[in-house]
């Protein structure tokens, strides 16, 4: 299948940086947001993006106007028909999902594949929403997306082999190491990560030491370039909290159940960067 314009459904933190990376690498992006102000909002961190590097001397003013001319951003669902691929990069919410990719289902040509950028929900429920399930896997990219090298290709129990060999060349055009893992929560990044972030939040939660501490007894005493409080400020708390939720559901495993901290700072609204206030405050 050759793949010449990729649909980008969401323009926020992930999305963008999907649509960016595709578009720098020479594909024709048509990204969508619920409306102009998301859809601005995104679009402006691409351009943002491309700025800084220009000004690093990474790319060349050229290649930043010609990524830029490569994105079509809309509020229409119906400009994904011409889409060779489109990707999903909605918040984390199965129901919000599987009715994205039913639209898709009917707007999209039959041979279209379907992707979800989920980080840990089941795949074959949101491709259960469609007439395609043999076209749905997911694709996993990783914050930020146009400096994180891997993408983990997600196969159902229904994903022809086909189409993941399509998304793994797909994957490997971008620049991408790809790595394919099963359909269960958290696939392998995730579920490799979740209990350390759980762990975090709950010793922060039982005051065993504070946020700055523990941060930088992870980055200093493991080499990480972040903590576990500021990357999870950095990956969203919802989004957190959402697969955290979603992996204990799964395994009933305690290890993966989001602690009462993580729930009540979502429900305050605090959910990290995003919002200007998580762990830490941001400007």
């Amino acid at each position: 299948m050759d793949i010449k314009t990729v649909g980008v459904v969401g323009c926020g933190i992930m999305g963008s940086g999907i649509a960016q990376v595709c578009a720098q690498s020479g594909y024709q992006v048509i990204v969508s947001d619920t409306n102009n102000d998301f859809l601005n909002k995104g679009l402006a961190s691409i351009n943002s993006f491309l700025v800084k590097g220009v000004e690093k001397g990474k790319i060349s003013q050229a290649d930043m106007m010609a990524t830029l001319s490569r994105i079509k951003g809309t509020t229409n669902s119906q400009e994904f028909a011409d889409c060779d691929l489109v990707i999903e990069s909605a918040p984390e919410r199965v129901d919000l999902k599987k009715k994205i990719f039913a639209e898709l289902d009917k707007v999209c040509a039959k041979d279209v594949i379907i992707a979800t950028g989920t980080s840990s929900q089941c795949v074959i429920d949101i491709a259960s929403a469609t007439k395609r399930m043999d076209k749905v896997l997911g694709t996993h990219f990783f914050n930020p997306v146009p400096l994180m090298r891997l993408l983990e290709i997600v196969k159902t129990i229904a994903t022809s082999d086909e189409t993941v060999e399509i998304v793994r060349s797909f994957g490997k055009s971008l620049g991408k190491t790809i790595i394919v893992a099963r359909d269960d929560p958290g696939f392998i990044v995730s579920r490799l990560n979740a209990p350390f972030t759980i762990n975090a939040i709950r010793m922060l939660e039982a005051g065993v030491a504070s946020r700055e501490d523990i941060d930088t007894a992870a980055k200093l005493g493991f080499n990480h370039p972040m903590g576990p409080l500021e990357l999870a400020d950095y990956v969203g708390l919802d989004t957190l909290y959402y697969a955290s939720s979603a992996r204990y559901d799964e395994f009933k495993d305690p290890a993966f159940a989001p602690p009462p901290l993580l729930k009540r700072m979502v429900l305050a609204g605090w959910l990290g960067r995003k919002t200007g206030r998580g762990f830490y405050e941001y400007s």
